[in-house]
C-alpha cells in the first residue's frame, strides 16, 4: 500500500523552518539528515551546504510531512530575491521498487523529469518529476528511516 505526505522544499532554510514548525505546532523531529551526512556516492555538498537539510522528517500531530533543501539551487543561483523558494510536493513511498518505477513511468509521460531515478543515502530508490498537469511529486521506495 503506497502512503503519501507532503514534502516541503526550501532553498537553504529547511533547518530554520524546523525550528519554527517544532515551536509553532509542537512539531517532533523524527529524522533529520544533512547534506554532510549524506553518502558521497549521493551528493557531494560544498562547504556552504554541509549544514543544509538533506533530508527530514517532523510529525505534526498524527500527520508526518518530510522537509528538505535544494542545495543544487541554491548553488545555481535559482532563489527569488524575496522569500526561500519554498514549494510542496506530495511524497509518495512504495513498498517496492517496481511499483516505484511502474508510477514514474506514467508521471513522467508529457512530465518534467526534476530528479532522475536514483539511491540515496535514506532509501533504495528516489526521483521527482512534474506531471503533465503541472502535479509535483517525488517517489520513494526502500525507505531506511
Amino acid at each position: 500500500m503506497a502512503k503519501v505526505e507532503p514534502i516541503l522544499g526550501f532553498a537553504g532554510m529547511a533547518s530554520q523552518a524546523i525550528e519554527l514548525y517544532v515551536k509553532a505546532f509542537g512539531a517532533k523531529e523524527k529524522v533529520k539528515i544533512r547534506y554532510s551526512q549524506a553518502d558521497p556516492k549521493d551528493y557531494q555538498c560544498t562547504p556552504d551546504e554541509k549544514d543544509f537539510i538533506y533530508y527530514a522528517e517532523i510529525a505534526i500531530g498524527r500527520q508526518t510531512i518530510a522537509l528538505g533543501d535544494n542545495a543544487e539551487a541554491v548553488r545555481n543561483g535559482v532563489v527569488p530575491n524575496t522569500g526561500n523558494a519554498f514549494h510542496v510536493d506530495l511524497l509518495v513511498h512504495f513498498d517496492t521498487d517496481e511499483k516505484l518505477k511502474t508510477a514514474y513511468e506514467l508521471l513522467s509521460e508529457g512530465g518534467t523529469i526534476t530528479t532522475p531515478l536514483c539511491n540515496q543515502t535514506y532509501c533504495s530508490l528516489t526521483c521527482a518529476l512534474v506531471d503533465k498537469f503541472g502535479g509535483r511529486w517525488q517517489l520513494m521506495s526502500g525507505y531506511k528511516g
